[in-house]
């Protein structure tokens, strides 16, 4: 009996301070955070924006603010950047497929619930950063999002162009008023809001919406009561709010409606004057004046470009230095790291990877 206790005393002993070691990895350089406001665009390289004409208010930015000038998108396509984003890891997606909401539906084309451990896919050379691979590797089905809750801390994502009437579950796509679920003729929804934009509903605890800090109560649209404006005016925001603009307003372009969401120049307009609606609310809000406060605005990528898959990246905080050009070699892991690292949170996934460097010169 004694030799039992004492062998799970040590198991236990040994464990916690496994958890402890991978904490204690968390950049010292990083201050704790308050709140952090990350704002995906989409599809754009970091040459097709800075220096763009059509961009004036994200370049002026650039520039008051901090700018990565060496950062990375993971790979190809969308959904996979905003999974390692977010979770350190594709999960073993490499398409920009639909969810299999709750496991329901025989469809082999869309992403099974995710959940549990598992080992990711490789992402090759040709298309990861810097041009080497990043190995397949275990990983914890898990995201930033599922740490705060851990750590009692909070996060909700803002999806612009929800449906109208609210809802969340099973919507792969809404053009504000009408989704996939509306009986409707199809052909005639633009897809402004789409689900591989909203990375947290590919998990299953997210779905399945059991805790009220950790599901689809935590997905808003931009407007009305629980909304990203009315949330920043009555300044109850959450700790981590990731903010994804529809695809006429974050760059990528929606077929299907208005030209000028078709012209890239146009989207790109369209883009700058989302990021400078946006920022301006957060810094008019009450929460951006309590604690420490960062404003991250970056892209997925850069949409299977020539180029290396380089994204602008800028970081914005209101308590740190502004004018940093950083030549640093960051990526989507990178972001991930430096904000567990702010929210005290230990490394997840490909974020722990001995070549993945905390943001510091930026935080």
């Amino acid at each position: 009996m004694n030799k039992t206790v004492i062998t799970i005393t040590l198991s236990a002993a040994l464990l916690t301070g496994s958890l402890a070691a991978r904490a204690d990895h968390r950049p010292e350089q990083i201050p704790h955070l308050d709140h952090v406001f990350v704002i995906m665009m989409e599809n754009h390289a970091y040459s097709q924006i800075i220096g763009s004409p059509n961009a004036p208010f994200i370049n002026q930015y650039a520039q008051s603010a901090n700018l990565a000038m060496n950062y990375f998108g993971i790979g190809h396509p969308s959904l996979t950047n905003y999974l390692e984003t977010v979770g350190g890891s594709n999960f073993g997606i490499e398409n920009d497929n639909y969810p299999n909401w709750h496991g329901a539906l025989a469809d082999p084309n869309r992403n099974y619930p995710l959940s549990g451990t598992g080992t990711d896919l490789a992402t090759p050379a040709a298309i990861a950063p810097f041009n080497t691979e990043i190995p397949a590797a275990p990983y914890v089905a898990k995201t930033i999002a599922d740490q705060l809750v851990e750590h009692n801390l909070s996060w909700k994502t803002y999806q612009e162009s929800l449906p109208a009437s609210g809802e969340i579950d099973r919507v792969d796509y809404s053009d504000g008023s009408f989704s996939n679920l509306s009986s409707v003729d199809q052909s005639k929804v633009q897809k402004l809001y789409a689900v591989k934009h909203d990375p947290f509903v590919y998990f299953a605890n997210v779905q399945e919406n059991t805790d009220p800090r950790n599901g689809l109560n935590n997905v808003a649209g931009f407007d009305g009561l629980n909304g990203l404006y009315a949330d920043l005016r009555a300044g109850r925001v959450a700790n981590f709010s990731f903010i994804a603009p529809n695809q006429c307003h974050d760059m990528h372009g929606a077929p299907g409606g208005s030209a000028l969401c078709t012209v890239d120049a146009n989207v790109i307009q369209m883009g700058d004057e989302a990021v400078k609606q946006i920022v301006t609310a957060i810094k008019n809000s009450r929460a951006w004046k309590q604690g420490r406060n960062v404003i991250v605005v970056t892209w997925d990528e850069n949409d299977f470009g020539s180029d290396p898959n380089q994204v602008v990246t800028i970081v914005d905080t209101n308590y740190g230095v502004q004018g940093v050009k950083s030549s640093q070699p960051y990526s989507h892991f990178s972001l991930l790291k430096t904000l567990e690292a702010g929210f005290e949170l230990p490394c997840l996934n490909h974020s722990c990877d001995s070549n993945v460097r905390a943001m510091s010169d930026m935080f």
